[in-house]
């Protein structure tokens, strides 16, 4: 790679994208849920199968378009084609959601629509992931997750806190208990989604006209796609890295996907929209604050006691959730939890890019990244489908997943302990040179 200082006009440029795709990512959190329940099904099974469509295009997309990142070129680089275009596209999709909500299309429609959404979401976060590794040597990745990872929740809150103070308003207004009803009667249901687009579109605009991507030195090694997943499951590193990843976005999307729905079991009453969106939004202050600490302990006391400290934070809103019979106990409790997650996200990201340096294989950072964003779209496919099955059987009680959600988490910790890497690898700045001969493999 060229020269990495550390800058700071690429990490906000990053930090606006990552911005922008969490607004993206949250609208589709903070009503997607509302929009099939009162305009199509209140079926679990049904809006979970619907949901499940996200894990199901993160689970394909990333990692190959993570891999042919790593091989094309452009004037314009490896990763920004694709930042371009799957900004644009999923930004103008985000405005089709809403007209054919409103068009009221057949759920078969409206799925498909759906589908489209998530596919160019996808399309570009493998690149989007690997740009920071890219150009921030390791030793300094963890303040420059850290400072990203803000933005990106920065994004969740303002439009969880946006959607919750409209679907308030527009409940005064109107009348109308009923959240998705009263907005539309209102006028507001457009705002969101013009807002979404906006940022989606600009920030793909500045990043691929105005950053600068690095280049590559020497010639890039051959690596075909099924060499690369063979790679991945030998290397017992990153196997127990991915795994874990998989064990905590499954527990963290039991609660993200069927939020209203646990906060109707806990309190008995459909009327939640605004108080769903509110916790949301206290959820990602929260996670601000543990992504500004996470990231810097990441470089300063070790990796796996970063980690595993975030993760025991995590942890502790499952255990206890069963429990909880209020709107002050549930939303403490969301609360707290998201201190944990966001330092979860901050540490977890470096990771992927530190291991390549010490294997000297950084070249192959969109790929990697793209499997790591598979690990995460993975469990929004069975969060979906098997949270759904596991509400029905209990009786269409969705605090049942609190419990099971603390199982997963339990079952990832020690994975990451057991990292045999994970806290020796090398500052140095490696070279592309060489990768051929480098094996990978604990």
């Amino acid at each position: 790679m060229g020269d990495r200082k550390f800058s700071w006009g690429m990490i906000l440029s990053l930090a606006l994208l990552g911005f922008s795709m969490s607004t993206g990512w949250a609208i589709n959190k903070g009503l997607t849920f509302k929009l099939l329940q009162e305009g199509y099904t209140n079926a679990p099974a049904i809006i979970g199968a619907v949901l499940s469509l996200q894990g199901l295009m993160g689970l394909i997309v990333p990692p190959l378009m993570g891999y042919y990142s790593d091989v094309y070129s452009s004037k314009k680089g490896r990763r920004k084609p694709f930042i371009l275009a799957g900004g644009i596209i999923s930004g103008l999709i985000v405005l089709g959601i809403y007209f054919s909500y409103i068009a009221k299309i057949p759920l078969l429609a409206f799925a498909v629509i759906l589908s489209a959404f998530y596919f160019f979401m996808y399309f570009f976060v493998a690149q989007y992931r690997s740009l920071m590794p890219d150009v921030i040597q390791s030793g300094e990745r963890g303040k420059a997750s850290g400072i990203i990872t803000l933005f990106e929740w920065m994004g969740n809150l303002v439009l969880f806190g946006s959607l919750a103070f409209l679907a308030a308003k527009a409940t005064q207004v109107t009348g109308i208990e009923k959240g998705i009803e009263a907005m539309v009667k209102a006028g507001y249901l457009w705002i969101p989604f013009a807002v979404v687009a906006f940022f989606l579109i600009v920030s793909a605009l500045y990043v691929y006209f105005r950053v600068k991507e690095p280049s590559i030195e020497g010639e890039i090694p051959k690596e075909s796609l099924g060499e690369y997943l063979k790679a991945i499951i030998s290397d017992r590193d990153f196997l127990k890295f991915y795994v874990a990843q998989m064990l905590w976005w499954l527990s963290f999307e039991f609660i993200a996907v069927f939020l209203f729905g646990i906060l109707e079991s806990i309190l008995g009453s459909g009327d939640v929209t605004a108080l769903g969106n509110a916790i949301m939004a206290i959820f990602n202050v929260t996670v601000l604050i543990g992504a500004i600490v996470g990231g810097p302990l990441y470089d300063k006391i070790g990796r796996r006691k970063s980690i595993i400290t975030g993760g025991m934070i995590f942890l502790i809103p499952f255990i206890v959730g069963w429990f909880v019979t209020t709107k002050v106990e549930v939303t403490a409790l969301i609360g707290f939890s998201g201190i944990g997650w966001g330092m979860l996200m901050a540490t977890s990201w470096p990771v992927i890019g530190d291991l390549l340096t010490k294997y000297e294989k950084e070249a192959f950072n969109g790929r990697y990244y793209g499997f790591f964003e598979a690990t995460k779209s993975f469990p929004i496919l069975i969060a979906g489908l098997v949270g759904g099955a596991i509400v029905q059987l209990a009786g269409g009680n969705y605090r049942v997943l609190f419990p099971v959600g603390a199982i997963f988490i339990i079952i990832a910790l020690p994975l990451i302990w057991g990292m045999e890497h994970l806290d020796t690898i090398s500052k140095e700045k490696p070279s592309v040179e060489g990768l051929e001969e480098t094996e990978m493999g604990a």
